[in-house]
């Protein structure tokens, strides 16, 4: 069996006030379900947050799915400095996806 990279990601709104950490197996796809709000219920969905500031790649599931608890876990103050240390533009990294 192929192993397969995963994502540990966050998105926000435009206004960046709502943050949100996922996982994914296909980031591109999961950004794509995002901002087609496929699940209008969902966070994202009731809060617009399909804007991707934030991503790091692992080498299999568990190890993304241990990432998502640890981030989190942490503060917002950790998260926008997980942010702002890859983007600190907070830019749409997935612009043009």
């Amino acid at each position: 069996m192929q192993a397969r990279t995963c994502a540990v990601y966050i998105v926000t709104n435009s206004r960046n006030t709502v943050l949100y950490t996922g996982v994914t197996s296909d980031l591109c796809l999961r950004i794509a379900e995002h901002r087609l709000k496929v699940d209008p219920s969902t966070f994202t969905g009731r809060y617009n947050a399909s804007k991707l500031v934030y991503y790091e790649t692992t080498p299999n599931i568990a190890a993304a799915i241990a990432r998502e608890k640890q981030i989190k876990a942490g503060s917002r103050a950790k998260k926008v400095a997980l942010i702002e240390g890859m983007n600190p533009e907070w830019r749409d990294l997935a612009e043009g996806w």
